[in-house]
């Protein structure tokens, strides 16, 4: 049975929670939620999404003039009305960007339904405006879960993540120091272990053939791509199959799990990788293949203290949720997982200790993780 609905658009059924929302201030006399709350609900839906799987579509509806929503000016009243129209009453509307975008939040629906929507959407919207106006609205769509590999360079579609900026802003400050400490950081790591690169260079160039750097595409914060450095501690040219079968192995079917045989957990990094040289193994085990990535801090590309950068092919194994840890900050040389888990932890735990890194993070919490990374260097533990 169809549900009664009173000319404002609002379900007969729902007119008291509305209400309420109106008293509250939530929802402005268009019906339309207020842009603050808003942007939460879409945050919500995408942290929900993150779990369950279950997509969702974020429709937005960019107001060309800023005019359209000035007082006694009833375009606003009449978009509100075509989509009230042309959705469901279970979709959420509201200022996603006011005076300029409302969104439409469509839940349990992907990205198969954007023509349905559109058709309808664009004919309400035909219907109750003139051919000038009706062209000054520009629609568009954004499925979650998104494809990281169709963005490739430019990372992910930040308009489900607005409560990044958010965070980000009330941060600033902390944000800034964080910068500053990079800066100042990877100038003194340079210039302070300049003997050291010549000397790794040396032996890598005597003992292999090939580059003494290793370059390798990342995903870095936001789902951006950028060129790692590290230097070269495997075979020139080394085959990446063995490395990436054990990933995809490693996420798909242990995830969390002991090994049958030993009861321990399965290591992040392969053991005895046999494309691994002489001078390779003693660089990885103590941690001085990474003193390159220093160049990666100063460019801005990493951090000092984050998430490790993976590999684009570990990313297209992750689970929604995993995606977390390399969005919200900038990826690390040394981080919450490399003193506390290193490649003793599952992935998934690696994941979780990423995670909090995340959700806690502060400036003091970087200069906890610098202080015990030369300890945890120097103990090896964990190291391959």
């Amino acid at each position: 049975m169809n549900e009664k609905r009173t000319t404002s658009g609002v379900p007969a059924r729902g007119q008291f929670e509305a209400q309420l929302a109106r008293e509250s201030g939530l929802i402005d006399s268009d019906n339309f939620f207020i842009e603050d709350f808003f942007v939460q609900l879409v945050a919500f839906e995408r942290k929900k999404t993150e779990r369950s799987r279950v997509p969702f579509l974020l429709i937005l509806l960019r107001l060309h003039d800023r005019f359209f929503v000035q007082e006694g000016n009833d375009f606003v009243s009449n978009l509100a009305a075509a989509l009230n129209a042309s959705t469901r009453e279970t979709d959420v509307k509201g200022w996603y960007r006011y005076p300029y975008t409302v969104g439409v939040l469509c839940t349990d629906t992907g990205r198969s339904a954007e023509a349905s929507i559109l058709r309808k959407v664009t004919e309400a919207i035909r219907s109750r405006f003139t051919p000038e106006d009706a062209e000054k609205i520009a629609i568009t769509f954004h499925a979650f879960p998104d494809e990281l590999e169709s963005h490739e360079q430019e990372g992910v579609d930040l308009r489900f993540y607005p409560d990044l900026a958010m965070k980000n802003a009330a941060h600033r400050k902390g944000l800034l120091v964080k910068r500053g400490m990079d800066l100042f950081g990877s100038l003194l790591g340079l210039a302070f272990f300049s003997p050291v690169f010549f000397v790794i260079a040396a032996l890598i160039k005597l003992t292999s053939k090939g580059p003494v750097f290793f370059r390798q595409e990342r995903v870095g914060q936001f789902g951006k791509r950028f060129v790692f450095l590290k230097f070269r501690s495997m075979l020139a040219n080394s085959d990446p199959a063995i490395h990436q079968a054990y990933v995809a192995s490693l996420i798909e079917a242990g995830k969390g799990k002991k090994e049958a045989d030993t009861g321990k957990p399965k290591v992040f990094k392969i053991q005895n990788d046999p494309r691994i040289t002489s001078i390779g193994r003693f660089i990885r085990k103590t941690s001085l293949d990474e003193l390159p990535q220093l160049i990666n801090v100063l460019r801005g590309d990493m951090s000092l203290v984050g998430p490790r950068p993976p590999i684009p092919y570990e990313v297209e194994k992750y689970e929604i949720w995993h995606r977390r840890r390399i969005f919200e900050v900038k990826p690390g040389i040394t981080g919450l997982w490399q003193v506390e888990g290193r490649s003793r932890t599952t992935f998934d735990e690696m994941v979780r200790l990423d995670l909090k890194y995340v959700q806690e993070w502060s400036v003091w919490m970087d200069i906890k993780i610098l202080i015990r990374t030369p300890l945890a260097v120097l103990t090896t533990k964990g190291a391959y």
